[in-house]
Order: structure tokens, then C-alpha cells, then sequence
């Protein structure tokens, strides 16, 4: 953990730096052109930085051409538009270019794929029934505010950066678990990665899983429990790290875990629980009525307060953290830039507990939720 958090601060330095060189080398010349800002290009990057993307970008630089480069590799693109259409996203050439697949023009705008024709055309249906405007899909001509793309979008099965993190992560929890498992198969004693890993598993159930849901039915939800905490844990780990990675800030993921909970506690609800839901004992029948759609409402606030947590906090977190670090371009004095850095660097320290944390919290809260739908009644 302490390396993850040295070479984060290291590279977040060095990516900003060679990020913004050219807005800093060429600060005049911007002013005089009417280009964006510093400012502008700080705000920029970080909308990028907590964005998915079609390709895996290390980093990038700009030459004193002003050409981008970027060092990376692309990754697999999947639609299906009128039949499969696969290709490479390294036809994107990263936003500034078209693809044409099988006589189909798609293009990248604001990191979602269109439908266009050969010229990279988007149309713009404006909000309030306001006049329909176009640009190109490099932002070349008219752009219209608070507009919203009117072309075709293809149904999109690719396979993004998050996607592969995904993968990688729950393969990596499949080796580390099973290699655990084949020691304890040999020796009941902990023997190498297992020594880490047990007391975590062991908190797991001492600490969320029994309490929450009891002695005699906790076992059952232990598998789930675990992934869930040890998924949340490890990739909010690699968010902190030079990768780049910023899984659990996509609201899609954190709804697909949150919707695996809600799932798992409505199937598992007995009689007790939808008793109180539907007809709670000893409360009159007029407020039964009442308070039955509230109840029932509330089944699904649960996991969307889950879903809403885990996103908010650790999208709040990089976009404070990014935003401390460039601050050390905008002020360029020896006060607030090393004030910049310390502040950062405290704050990097503190995203390491609040990794560890938004997985307690989704785990225990599952746990709770759990734990409610298999109550008995005890009158």
C-alpha cells in the first residue's frame, strides 16, 4: 500500500506535467489566440481522467508541434448494428478520427460511439424544441449548448478499460482464493498468501457477516461477501495507483453490485419480512395502508443508497485529489505549489482508508440487509 501511494503521487506529478507542458510553454500564445485556459485544460483532463475509455492509455504528452501522443494499446470494439461489427479501436486514432467497418461510419464523441457518415457528422436536437444543429465529431463547427447527440447509437458490447480491470481483478481473487484453499486442504495452518488473507476472512464473518445475519444462516451468504468486500477493496486499491483506473467511479458497476444485493435480499425475504413490509402486526389497519407503499419503497432505497454511495464517494475523492494537484500549475510560486503537493500528498494517504472503508460499508450494509430478510419472528 505505502508503494501504491509513492508511485501515484510520482506519476499523477509526471502525467500532469507532461499533460499541461504545452499550456504552460505556450501560455501567452493561448492568450492571444483565444484557446483554452489552463484552468479550462486542467478541468478537462480530470473529465477525462474519470472517464471510461475504448483504449488503455498509460499516459500522453504533447510535442512542441502541439501533436498528442499517446502511449498505450487499444483494446476490442463490439456492436451490433444491423449484425456483429468488430474492429480494433485504434481506428478512433483516440477521438480525431472516424472508423469505417463494413461500409458503417461510426465515431467517438464525448467517449460514446455514433453512428455518422464519412465526414464524422453529429447532429444536435436541442432541448425546449429549439432548432436542430450539426457539427463534426471534433468539435470543428457550431457547438450548442445543453444539446444532446440525435444519431443512431449501436447496441455496444465492447470491451473497455473497466471491463478488463474487471476481468483481471476477479481473476486475481480466483487464484488468490484458490491457492488459499489448496494449502488449508493440506495444513490447517495458514501457510504463505494465506496468512494475509485469513484475518481479513475471518473479520469478514466475525465482525459483518454473523452479526448482521445470525449464527445458523450466515454461511450461505459468505461467498458473496467476500467478493463483494475483497472486489470493492482491491479495485478501488488500483484507482490509487499509476493505472489510472477508476472502476467503482462508473455508476453502471456500483448499480450492477448494488442490484446483485437487491436481488439476493428479495429472494431470500421469508414471511416474516414481507409481513412487516405489507401488513405490519400491531399497528392499525389504517396506517397499514399507509405505510405498506412506503415500506415497499424503501426495499428499493436500500440498494440505491448503496449504489449512490460507493459512486459518489470515490468519484468526489479522484476529482478532489486531481483538482489539489493541479493547483500546483495554476499557482507556479514556491507557497502554493508545495502547499498544493503536502495537501495532496495528505490526501492520497486518506484515499487509502477510504478504499478499505466504501468496502466495509457495501459489505455490511449487504450483510444488514441480509440479515433482515431472514429474521424469524420472535413473538
Amino acid at each position: 500500500m505505502r508503494y501504491s501511494f509513492l508511485s501515484k503521487i510520482f506519476v499523477a506529478v509526471f502525467i500532469l506535467t507532461t499533460g499541461f507542458v504545452s499550456a504552460q510553454g505556450h501560455e501567452e500564445e493561448a492568450h492571444e489566440t483565444g484557446a483554452h485556459d489552463l484552468k479550462t485544460e486542467i478541468k478537462e483532463y480530470i473529465d477525462h481522467h474519470l472517464l471510461d475509455s475504448y483504449d488503455f492509455t498509460l499516459f500522453s504528452y504533447t510535442t512542441d508541434e502541439g501533436e498528442h501522443k499517446y502511449i498505450g494499446f487499444p483494446l476490442p470494439v463490439i456492436l451490433w448494428d444491423n449484425g456483429l461489427k468488430v474492429f480494433s479501436s485504434s481506428k478512433f486514432e483516440h477521438g480525431e478520427a472516424v472508423a469505417e467497418v463494413d461500409g458503417s461510419y461510426y465515431a467517438l464523441y464525448h467517449n460514446k460511439i455514433y453512428k455518422t457518415d464519412s465526414e464524422g457528422t453529429i447532429n444536435f436536437g436541442a432541448h425546449h424544441d429549439e432548432d436542430t444543429h450539426t457539427e463534426d465529431a471534433f468539435g470543428e463547427n457550431l457547438v450548442v449548448e445543453e444539446a444532446h447527440p440525435t444519431n443512431e447509437k449501436p447496441l455496444d458490447f465492447s470491451i473497455t478499460k473497466n471491463v478488463v480491470f474487471i476481468a483481471l481483478v476477479g481473476l486475481l481473487m480466483f487464484l488468490m482464493f484458490r491457492s488459499v484453499a489448496n494449502n488449508y486442504k493440506k495444513s490447517h495452518l495458514p501457510k504463505g498468501l494465506g496468512r494475509v488473507l485469513e484475518p481479513l476472512v475471518v473479520f469478514v464473518r466475525d465482525e459483518i457477516a454473523v452479526p448482521n445475519i445470525g449464527e445458523h444462516k450466515y454461511k450461505k451468504y459468505m461467498s458473496y461477501l467476500l467478493t463483494v468486500f475483497f472486489f470493492v477493496w482491491i479495485i478501488n486499491l488500483l484507482g490509487l495507483t499509476p493505472l489510472g483506473v477508476n472502476v467503482t467511479n462508473n455508476i453502471a458497476v456500483t448499480f450492477a453490485l448494488a442490484l446483485i444485493t437487491y436481488f439476493i435480499t428479495t429472494f431470500s425475504g421469508n414471511k416474516n419480512y414481507w409481513k412487516h413490509i405489507f401488513w405490519m402486526p400491531g399497528v392499525p389497519v389504517p396506517m397499514k395502508i399507509i405505510l405498506a407503499p412506503i415500506e415497499l419503497l424503501g426495499t428499493f432505497i436500500k440498494p440505491f443508497s448503496l449504489m449512490i454511495r460507493l459512486y459518489a464517494n470515490i468519484t468526489a475523492g479522484h476529482v478532489v485529489l486531481m483538482s489539489i494537484i493541479g493547483l500546483m500549475f495554476i499557482f507556479k510560486n514556491w507557497i502554493g505549489s508545495p502547499l498544493s503537493f503536502a495537501l495532496a500528498f495528505a490526501l492520497s494517504l486518506l484515499e487509502l482508508l477510504v478504499a478499505a472503508l466504501q468496502a466495509y460499508i457495501f459489505t455490511m450494509l449487504s450483510a444488514l440487509y441480509f440479515g433482515m430478510a431472514v429474521e424469524e419472528d420472535h413473538h
